[in-house]
């Protein structure tokens, strides 16, 4: 079972890179693209219109794997700059302060700078892993 889970971490490393990317990607499209929903276009004149380019391009980066340790790397102080701008003035808690997934994505993307890409990846096929 150990060695299972051994053979497996490398995919799995890829997996959750590419449904973190497919995820957050969504806010980007969002913003901009009105896809899946949204109301109001975002514009590059106020902090969530360019946070919803880095979305749209980081997530896309990412989920190919191209560019992937420096773009995580830019995308977790990006999810860090978004948590203590937009989420840490309405109170500490994270749950309370709707800020839990500007967290996760932090971390989530220091992993992926640490890490790499995993083997599933353009970053791997181009030997940049």
């Amino acid at each position: 079972m150990n060695s299972f889970l051994a053979r497996s971490s490398p995919i799995l490393l890829s997996v959750l890179r590419i449904i973190t990317g497919f995820l957050f990607i969504q806010h980007g499209t969002q913003k901009w693209l009105l896809f899946p929903s949204g109301t109001t276009r975002a514009t590059v004149e106020n902090l969530g219109g360019i946070a919803g380019l880095f979305e749209l391009v980081g997530g896309a980066l990412i989920i190919l794997g191209l560019f992937t340790r420096p773009v995580a790397f830019v995308l977790s102080g990006v999810m860090a700059f978004a948590y203590f701008i937009a989420h840490a003035p309405q109170g500490f808690w994270p749950i309370l302060n709707k800020g839990e997934l500007a967290v996760l994505y932090c971390f989530v993307f220091l992993l992926f700078c640490v890490r790499g890409a995993g083997p599933i990846s353009i970053d791997r096929y181009l030997g940049r892993a």
